[in-house]
């Protein structure tokens, strides 16, 4: 460890200050990287070249751990602190390991949850550049998306105010066509040398988008909780100022840009997939893209350098990627592809750990069918992260708010609510078990567990299928307190395996829906709204039946209602709309009640933080 492990243990910042940071050159040296191959952001963090694939293609993978866990209650279950736990242990046990995990919005940081670089003795540090503006990456997200929007607007503007000569004049002023602008001719089936030879009809098709405004689906986006801007009118003032609409704004990580930066293998894939972004569709219901309106190549521009993952380290000195954010509840939930394609050869005969938000309903289910299907990376081993906490609240505890204090039932021995909530991991195990890939579950300890209580838990994962089950003290441990866990998931990787995606691409859309639903959430079928039904044609015309899902819902149930806990059944799971993220590459339907936009509590947790004036530290960061 580069810090001193005490007891009892202080706080996350106050372990992440104390710890002796070693220079991140020597943590890019210990896997083979040179100087050449990093551009540093001060002395403890600096991006990798993506040029290092080519250079390491040869070299075998390291063995692949995706850690998720059950479902959640609203305070986590320290996901994030058993996969720095989890690389800790393995590299105290002398192996190669590189932890590759998402960089947090400012949103939670700001609001109710804190950060999210995990907790006490395992983490990434430095921990306030992590939760904080990191290498900027998440603001370039949010510069390419609203560039993007401001597009939008601008070309319906002009599009009302200009004749199409105008047009063709202001947009092809050298009487030649942009790159860009022969992806368009070749949509529209259009044949011509230069703008000047368009028929007065293919110069009408070719320059008017025709954008139909109440189609557009693309909000303007901004990385902090401010519930006042869901849903905002624009264009107000004079004619020059826009035409008025309805429109909203979402945090940044719930932009397609951020799906499209973790989803992106290459710049050429990342140019490729910002272009095929729909905005929403022309009068005559045709799809309308980024690429259609000339913006795609800024925004890969503004995006070139956030698509090289940042480096960092764990509480053990052991290399980390920290990289893309998007929500797992409303987007894949997962780091980037990139990341792990790096990171699998950098630690070549030893083990990349991974990360997928929420339970493995949510982030698992996506990390499989939508990641691991565009990377082409099959996993060695699933580790399940369980808290008695959660479980209890499964078996019908009272109800966990964050910010307010646990019930006793949390707190003292009860045995009986413990197995009524057992279901819960036995269903998050067999989810994992559907895909072929040995599971090891993890219970993650608090200091209010009891011995019978963990007993408990590991004997109903074993008895569920699970190929091992350890109680981890992580947290209040570090390395030494994960050894079991990290055993554990070693032998796991040994195992053979069978993977197998939930459903092939080629079923439509619907019955995709459908699969995840009853054999993922335990729905007996479900129910689509006329808006929804609308949408599976429309994407079905549009040609994107053929795309992976990635189901919007609540990551506190299995199913769409955040209030039915344990295995909810009996039930049809609601979807009220579908949308598509073509440039990611999925469809993403929404079950329930979805927010795009978080708001700040009462009291949110930026009231803690603050400045030490006389030291110029960070303090109150949770």
């Amino acid at each position: 460890m580069i810090v001193e492990v005490k007891s009892p243990v202080p706080s996350d910042l106050e372990i992440a200050q104390a710890a002796k940071l070693r220079p991140i050159r020597e943590i890019a040296a210990d896997v083979g990287l040179t100087e050449d191959d990093i551009d540093f952001f001060g002395k403890y963090k600096a991006k990798v070249h993506l040029d290092v694939l080519k250079r390491m293609k040869d070299r075998p993978n390291a063995k692949y751990i995706d850690v998720t866990a059950i479902t959640p209650t609203p305070l986590g279950e320290g996901k994030t602190t058993t996969t720095c736990g989890l690389s800790e242990a393995l590299h105290y046990l002398g192996k190669t390991v590189f932890t590759c995990i998402r960089q947090p919005s400012q949103g939670p940081t700001f609001g109710i949850k804190g950060g999210a670089a995990g907790g006490g003795y395992s983490q990434i540090v430095p921990m306030e550049d992590f939760n904080l503006h990191l290498t900027g990456d998440i603001h370039a997200v949010g510069a390419a998306n609203n560039l993007l929007a401001a597009a939008i607007d601008a070309r319906i503007l002009h599009e009302d105010r200009r004749s199409d000569e105008r047009l063709r004049q202001l947009l092809c002023p050298h009487d030649t066509f942009a790159p860009w602008m022969h992806v368009r001719l070749n949509k529209l089936g259009i044949k011509a040398d230069k703008p000047s030879d368009l028929s007065p009809q293919d110069l009408h098709r070719f320059i008017r988008l025709d954008i139909d405004p109440y189609s557009i689906s693309l909000n303007r986006v901004v990385d902090i909780n401010d519930r006042a801007v869901r849903s905002v009118v624009i264009g107000l003032g004079t004619s020059s100022d826009g035409r008025p609409r309805q429109t909203g704004f979402d945090i940044t990580v719930a932009s397609e840009v951020m799906a499209i930066l973790m989803m992106a293998s290459s710049l050429k894939d990342l140019r490729e997939r910002v272009g095929r972004m729909v905005i929403g569709t022309d009068k005559k219901k045709n799809a309308v893209t980024a690429e259609d309106l000339g913006v795609a190549g800024a925004m890969t521009v503004l995006l070139k350098d956030a698509l090289m993952p940042n480096l960092m380290q764990t509480l053990s000195g052991g290399p980390a990627f920290v990289h893309t954010g998007p929500f797992a509840n409303i987007a894949p939930g997962n780091s980037s592809i990139i990341a792990d394609m790096i990171g699998i050869k950098l630690a070549s005969g030893g083990y990349l750990v991974t990360e997928s938000g929420f339970g493995a309903d949510i982030g698992m289910e996506k990390f499989f069918d939508i990641k691991c299907r565009a990377s082409g990376l099959i996993p060695n081993c699933v580790v399940i992260v369980a808290t008695v906490r959660a479980l209890k609240m499964h078996g019908g505890g009272p109800k966990v708010v964050a910010g307010i204090p646990l019930d006793r039932a949390y707190m003292e021995e009860n045995l009986e609510l413990l197995k009524k909530g057992l279901a819960n991991l036995e269903a998050n195990i067999g989810f994992a078990r559907k895909f072929g890939i040995p599971v090891v579950v993890a219970v993650n300890s608090f200091t209010n567990d009891t011995q019978k209580e963990l007993q408990m838990v590991k004997e109903a994962a074993l008895a569920s299928g699970a190929f091992g089950a350890e109680v981890s003290e992580h947290w209040a441990k570090g390395e030494e307190g994960a050894v079991a866990l990290a055993q554990a998931v070693m032998e796991a990787c040994e195992q053979p395996s069978d993977f197998k995606f939930l459903y092939p691409l080629d079923i439509s859309i619907k019955e995709k829906i459908e699969t995840i639903a009853t054999q993922i959430y335990g729905a007996d079928g479900v129910d689509f709204a006329p808006l929804a039904q609308a949408k599976l044609k429309l994407y079905t015309d549009l040609g994107f039946d053929k795309l992976p899902i990635c189901m919007a819902k609540t990551h506190l149930s299995l199913s769409h209602n955040p209030a039915w806990k344990g295995v909810p059944k009996g039930y049809m799971l609601s979807v009220r709309d579908i949308r598509a993220s073509a440039g990611a590459g999925f469809l993403y339907p929404l079950c329930g009640t979805m927010r795009t936009m978080p708001g700040l509590p009462s009291r949110p947790v930026f009231m803690d933080i603050d400045l030490d004036l006389e030291t110029g530290k960070v303090v109150g960061l949770s």
